[in-house]
């Protein structure tokens, strides 16, 4: 199974289409319309949320699209940048099962639509390392990280990655790292005033300031169930990482790099782990993960025991979906 999502043809692609159909298939039969949480600290996903919020069909429809996208795109993005191989489609589909793995995940909720944003700013920031004039791909970086923030407010504390990450990448000199964070503010600066034209500042502004005063961390969204599921997926990910310790491969630098920018951004995914009442639906985990289970997937040197570990992981991803419906 390894060696076949290492190539990218169109039968590849076939059958991550229906993987992806298969999974979601659960959540369009249903048709759990989802609760329209409307936090003052996120306005963009409130605007989609209220026009799709008569119909959990438009809702669901949307993001199986965004999802597929995302998809393709996050293959993309690591076959560019050499973290899979040139001809591969290995990305494509362990974000798709990370992304889908319960039940849970497949609604529409904050993060998925902020994981655009995100997917963008993690693209910006691996091309960084690689050109001259990085300046308008830090720029984008920022405003990225400020949209993401729109829809799913935790992801502000990305530019606080993008901060630490920058001398990783060889581009440290504080004026680099300031341009981030002038493209973040500017685009909270241009909502504001649009806030204090057409809308209720000071309602805005308290919501805002409640946030910061109570700060969303807790445990209550852990439980047993939860803690077995990242407990398998990051212990796996690590004896993966391990079994392709060893791989050669072009411009080893330039990938070694990448991923050590992506164990920094880990440190996040687990602080988000603790915003929120459900855990599940604080994705940025799960992009990490698919970072470093695609790497590892694409470079091991022995894919037997990985081909029954993944075979075994989505039987039980299957199972879940269709007749445990445990998460």
């Amino acid at each position: 199974m390894i060696k076949f999502f290492r190539q990218s043809y169109a039968i590849q692609y076939v059958v991550i289409a229906l993987l992806a159909i298969a999974l979601w298939i659960p959540a369009f039969i249903s048709g759990k319309m989802t609760m329209g949480l409307d936090e003052p600290v996120t306005p963009l996903y409130n605007v989609i949320d209220r026009l799709l919020g008569f119909s959990p069909i438009l809702q669901h429809v949307l993001v199986f699209v965004l999802l597929v996208l995302e998809t393709l795109f996050f293959n993309a993005m690591l076959v560019k940048n050499q973290i899979v191989g040139k001809v591969s489609t290995m990305g494509a589909f362990v974000f798709l099962l990370l992304m889908s793995l319960t039940q849970t995940q497949t609604q529409f909720y904050p993060f998925i639509l902020s994981s655009v944003f995100i997917l963008l700013m993690i693209n910006n920031l691996f091309d960084v390392y690689q050109i001259q004039n990085p300046e308008m791909n830090l720029l984008k970086t920022g405003v990225c990280v400020a949209l993401a923030s729109m829809c799913y407010f935790p992801a502000m504390f990305l530019i606080v990655w993008v901060f630490v990450v920058l001398p990783v990448a060889k581009k440290g000199s504080l004026r680099l790292q300031l341009i981030p964070i002038f493209g973040f503010l500017f685009v909270y600066f241009v909502y504001f005033v649009c806030i204090y034209l057409f809308g209720d500042l000071p309602t805005v502004w308290a919501g805002y300031r409640d946030y910061f005063s109570t700060l969303p961390f807790s445990v209550s969204g852990f439980n047993l169930k939860v803690i077995l599921l990242l407990a398998v997926l990051m212990v796996s990910t690590i004896f993966l990482l391990f079994g392709s310790s060893n791989a050669n491969f072009e411009k080893t630098v330039a990938v070694r790099t990448k991923i050590s920018m992506t164990y920094i951004l880990a440190a996040f995914a687990v602080l988000f782990l603790f915003m929120g009442s459900n855990v599940l639906l604080n994705g940025l985990v799960f992009i990490v993960l698919a970072i470093l289970i695609s790497y590892a997937f694409s470079y091991i040197n022995n894919t037997g025991w990985a081909n029954l570990f993944l075979i075994l992981f989505m039987v039980l991803i299957f199972a879940n979906h269709y007749y445990f419906k445990l998460l």
